[in-house]
């Protein structure tokens, strides 16, 4: 695993730069952890808006959790809910 991250770090970076996303949503542990360079476990940073590189982050959990724990999807809504709230938009998709 630690070589995959140091492979595809910088080429994740890379592309952050390029594209300038208006948020970036960290979806599991290892992409939360690289980007935010902490060890918090994505129990505790999930929810919360981190910065990147002056990026909005928003880590929460990977989808293949989600598979394993269905009923933490209620949480992932939460906080697609404020990554749409942060870009003008509501859950229902209409801009605000």
């Amino acid at each position: 695993e630690l070589d995959e991250i140091a492979a595809c770090e910088p080429f994740l970076k890379r592309q952050i730069a390029l594209i300038q996303p208006r948020v970036v949503v960290a979806l599991g542990k290892f992409a939360a952890q690289v980007l935010l360079r902490s060890r918090v476990p994505i129990s505790k940073l999930r929810g919360q808006w981190s910065q990147y590189d002056g990026f909005p982050v928003m880590p929460t959990f990977h989808p293949a959790y989600l598979l394993r724990k269905p009923a933490d999807k209620r949480l992932v809504w939460e906080d697609i809910k404020k990554v749409l709230e942060h870009l003008g938009r509501s859950a229902s998709g209409r801009e605000r």
